[in-house]
């Protein structure tokens, strides 16, 4: 089995109207054995920005540390918050620096950036990388995990544009269920965060616990 399966899980992010969502799993397995069904693998930078992380349990906490100590550093350098453009590339960045050696994850970013002069009406982000830091930006929705083909599937026949944000939720919260009730490696469970202008909305899925 691929060190990408071994521990298994899934991770969804979609875009909305002034609005992101971002989604996981909850189960930590080793290949078909359950672990345990309270491992998080969506992390916060700040309150308009999250990130999740599928692949070798070890390297996704391994990269979280490093990322939350680079993201320090540049907000004590830089006297502001990180922009989502901006952490996309510094994770871009983190993973090519090891390409020889690479971590095996596979990260998806979403996040609102604050508005400013320059831009006032910044639209929503959303992003993934492979395991050696290739970007790529999404404008509808982006997947990783061992049920990503599933969550392809259902994406596509469930996202729409311009959702409102208990739309958005209702769809990713069905378009993760759906997929990880059909991968033996994900499942046990799940949480969703929705990024908003005002605020952030966390809630718990139950799913499938077999």
């Amino acid at each position: 089995m691929s060190l990408m399966a071994l521990n298994g899980g899934s991770v969804v992010a979609m875009l909305g109207k002034d609005c992101v969502a971002i989604a996981s799993d909850l189960r930590l397995g080793h290949e078909a054995i359950g672990v345990a069904s309270n491992f998080e693998k969506v992390f916060p930078v700040n309150d308009m920005l999250y990130y999740g992380v599928t692949g070798l349990a070890t390297d996704v906490y391994t990269v979280r540390e490093h990322l939350r100590f680079r993201v320090n550093m540049y907000r004590m350098k830089e006297e502001r918050e990180i922009t989502p453009e901006t952490f996309a590339h510094l994770v871009s960045s983190t993973l090519y620096e090891k390409r020889f050696g690479p971590y095996f994850i596979e990260p998806v970013i979403a996040g609102l950036a604050p508005p400013t002069a320059a831009n006032p009406t910044p639209r929503p982000f959303i992003a993934s990388t492979d395991t050696i830091g290739c970007l790529a930006e999404a404008k509808d929705f982006a997947v990783s995990g061992t049920a990503a083909e599933k969550l392809f599937g259902v994406a596509e026949g469930l996202w729409e544009p311009d959702l409102e944000p208990e739309d958005l939720f209702e769809t990713i919260s069905q378009t993760l269920l759906n997929a990880v009730d059909r991968d033996a490696l994900s499942g046990w469970g799940a949480v969703v965060h929705v990024i908003t202008k005002d605020k952030v909305i966390t809630r718990q899925l139950r799913s499938r616990m077999d």
